[in-house]
């Protein structure tokens, strides 16, 4: 025995221990991870928090620690009995051994970072990957339909947008990022939100009214437009040719005052699903204004299957925004699990002058490793279900705020789902609203 407690990594917690592994990369000594009371985590203390949710047990970050150091003394001897049984020179094997040895214990048991120091060891045997082959304790079973909230069924929410796939057009602007470590894009089981509301009265025609027709009918405060959000996957399959998978998509509309205005949710229904202090939705909402706050439900596209995902493949966001107004915007993007904030990605962009309005692109944003390794787990569990499952208490915030004003320009909550469309990545745009 390697002096590890079978009492202390039952299975239940053993499967959210490995959960955890993939859902957090290893950090080293840094504290990367942002609560929403302004704490840092590490690593160790955010599997040891993951656990505590998934399961309910108590696990403290020491006994994560060491139970980090048992699997890798045994990811250790498994690697060296591989290298000496492969056909390698003795020079080649002690550059391996020697590298591994550099390794810190949360490395070795990390399959990517393992890749990048090793030469390719052969593989095992394909088990398809699942998060729990079995009902945790405590928590609802496969036969259970898990919703964040009781809400009415999926079936009242209205169908998605199908969006076409485009080319590759953008074109790339000139932005300063300054990032926090970061998530861009979550794939989370949705939330019915709707309730009966009274329909809301057709609008005034273009002579009598001074907002612009695509308030109300799209994602736009009276200041701040978005027009384009993506996050995707790009392979390069020569140099003058790429191929590229949109996990999600929303593609740039133009409405008419003839077209319906938006679906309301109240706003209330989600302010568990986010951070409930200083920076959550509640009190965003509460400042205003209250027509920059929207809910987006997508779909989103995990079979990429059609593509390789070959090493060099590039994971990316991309978003584009518009003003009439010259000004400097920050974006963050706050990803949350439980109603907790996790990661956090700020970015600053500048305007530029195109055809009479201001317009900022943030453009091919790297995804992190975090994000990277997530989708590739989803990806390989065998049934949608289990992905939607699996992801069905995270959500993103994403606040568009002015730089200089701290005014809040657009503030958008997004839920998501697994695509069963042969149309692939779709969604749904709804208004928040207080009654």
């Amino acid at each position: 025995m390697d002096g590890d407690a079978e009492g202390v990594w039952s299975p239940d917690i053993e499967q959210s221990f490995q959960e955890a592994l993939a859902i957090y990369p290893p950090c080293g000594r840094r504290k990367i991870i942002l609560s929403d009371e302004g704490k840092m985590y590490g690593r160790n203390e955010l599997i040891a928090r993951y656990i505590k949710l998934r399961t309910g047990k108590t696990r403290t970050r020491k006994q994560v620690s060491s139970h980090l150091q048992v699997l890798a003394r045994r990811k250790s001897r498994e690697i060296q009995s591989k290298l000496k049984a492969m056909n390698l020179d003795q020079a080649s094997k002690d550059k391996a051994l020697q590298n591994m040895a550099a390794l810190s214990s949360a490395q070795i048991v990390s399959p990517s970072m393992i890749k990048n120091h090793l030469p390719p060891l052969s593989p095992a045997p394909y088990q398809p990957t699942r998060f729990w082959p079995a009902p945790i304790p405590v928590q609802p079973g496969p036969s259970q339909d898990i919703k964040p909230f009781v809400q009415p069924p999926y079936s009242a929410l209205s169908g998605p947008v199908q969006q076409p796939i485009p080319g590759r057009s953008e074109s790339a602007s000139v932005s300063e990022n300054k990032s926090i470590y970061f998530v861009n894009v979550f794939f989370v089981k949705p939330m019915c939100l709707c309730q009966a509301y009274e329909p809301l009265a057709p609008p005034p025609p273009p002579s009598a009214t001074a907002v612009p027709v695509w308030q109300d009918r799209t994602i736009a405060s009276s200041k701040l437009r978005m027009l384009e959000y993506s996050a995707f996957m790009e392979v390069q399959r020569d140099p003058d040719n790429y191929s590229k998978h949109l996990f999600v998509h929303i593609g740039q509309t133009n409405p008419s005052y003839s077209d319906p205005l938006l679906e309301a949710v109240e706003v209330r229904q989600i302010y568990d699903k986010f951070p409930e202090k200083k920076g959550g939705l509640k009190e965003l909402y509460e400042k205003g204004p209250q027509n920059a706050f929207f809910l987006v439900k997508f779909w989103a596209d995990l079979n990429s299957s059609g593509m390789l995902d070959v090493p060099g493949s590039f994971y990316g966001v991309s978003s584009q925004y518009s003003s009439m107004e010259n000004m400097t915007i920050t974006v963050s993007t706050k990803v949350c699990s439980f109603g907790k904030q996790v990661v956090e990605k700020v970015e600053t962009e500048y305007a530029r002058l195109e055809g009479g309005k201001y317009v900022y692109r943030i453009h091919r944003s790297p995804m992190c490793e975090y994000m990277i390794n997530f989708i590739h787990k989803l990806k390989h569990l065998p049934e949608k279900y289990m992905m939607n499952s699996v992801l069905e208490n995270f959500t993103i915030l994403q606040v568009v705020t002015n730089r200089d004003t701290q005014e809040t320009l657009l503030c958008i909550a997004f839920v998501f789902e697994v695509s069963n469309s042969e149309h692939g990545a779709q969604y749904h745009v709804y208004r928040l609203v207080k009654d």
